[in-house]
């Protein structure tokens, strides 16, 4: 699967703002492209990682005097590329724009290190709702760099029937269903199924964290977000947003920023139980994605049949290339999960 436009002209979370400290460097990668990440006193910059002198990886160098410095030569750049000094040499190099390096523009979010390889994305990351929001207490969780797609792992968080075999007893049961109704909603720009049910499911995790759960909406944002929202019979019980960023074609970084009510609960005791029940979900997940991409790379393609489960259909892959879909929702479908 070769990146649609689309995703190519997002906007995409590369690193938490933690994980970066001041007049540090670090790599990364974002669909392909490698980028050396810094912190001066001015704020992020974002470099693609190769000097343009004699190709030296930049995320190898150092902060100094406000720019990174490349180590095999010395030269010096601005966030936006601009070359500051090459030393040795008694002349003015920030006017002379043949000697920059190649900028990406980047903004830092709620936590966040947003990129965009394109001219044309928005002027801010577009954002799902309570991203921010002051009233929740929000913490994020990063596992590093998963072997897959990015796409087949929003697939894989937008499906809820594989959840009773791949985290039986964890989130649902494969030997006890409950009956729900599922309700697929099309917004134009993105869709949603919402999950509603009269009981809780009968993992740990329900049992445990959302006693008093009856409906849950998990919304595809374009190309790389899904939100999942957990709600009880009055407010909302947990939201959690996971951003799945292409790092290669068979490579993802996903990040995970979890938001519930603020309240009577520490936010560090809430973080402490969500992570200690999530931890076997996550690599469950983890290794699955792995083994599916094991799969298809052996083969030389993905070879998908749907069925009566997949009630999405291909509209998810339609998003992704940057389709847009009619309005409108789809009857109920009653299902056990």
């Amino acid at each position: 699967m070769n990146y649609p436009q689309s995703v190519r002209d997002a906007w995409h979370l590369v690193a938490l703002s933690k994980d970066l400290a001041c007049h540090r460097v670090r790599k990364t990668m974002c669909c392909d492209v490698p980028i050396a990440l810094f912190r001066g006193k001015q704020g992020v910059g974002a470099l693609v990682d190769r000097c343009p002198h004699r190709n030296y990886p930049l995320s190898e160098g150092r902060v100094h005097k406000g720019g990174l410095e490349c180590p095999y030569h010395g030269w010096r750049f601005a966030g936006d590329g601009t070359c500051l000094e090459v030393p040795g040499c008694l002349v003015d190099t920030t006017r002379d724009d043949g000697l920059k390096a190649s900028a990406l523009r980047v903004v830092e979010r709620h936590g966040g290190i947003f990129v965009t390889l394109s001219d044309t994305a928005p002027a801010e990351p577009p954002l799902p709702p309570d991203f921010g929001n002051p009233a929740l207490d929000h913490f994020w969780w990063q596992q590093g760099c998963w072997t897959g797609r990015a796409f087949d792992a929003i697939e894989n968080v937008m499906d809820p029937f594989h959840t009773n075999h791949l985290h039986h007893g964890f989130i649902r049961r494969r030997d006890k269903r409950l009956p729900v109704s599922l309700i697929v909603t099309s917004h134009g720009d993105g869709i949603e199924m919402a999950i509603e049910q009269t009981a809780p499911d009968l993992g740990m995790m329900s049992r445990f964290l959302e006693r008093t759960r009856s409906r849950s909406v998990s919304r595809y944002y374009p190309p790389t977000t899904v939100q999942a929202r957990w709600e009880g019979e009055s407010s909302l019980t947990l939201c959690v947003t996971a951003i799945f960023t292409p790092v290669t074609e068979g490579s993802f970084m996903p990040f995970a920023r979890f938001s519930t009510p603020s309240g009577t609960v520490p936010g560090w005791l809430k973080q402490a139980a969500i992570r200690l029940f999530l931890a076997p979900v996550v690599s469950q997940d983890r290794r699955a994605l792995e083994r599916q991409h094991e799969v298809m790379t052996h083969f030389g393609r993905p070879a998908f049949i749907s069925g009566p489960g997949d009630i999405l259909k291909t509209r998810l892959h339609r998003l992704w290339k940057g389709e847009a879909l009619e309005p409108g929702s789809d009857p109920a479908v009653e299902v056990r999960l």
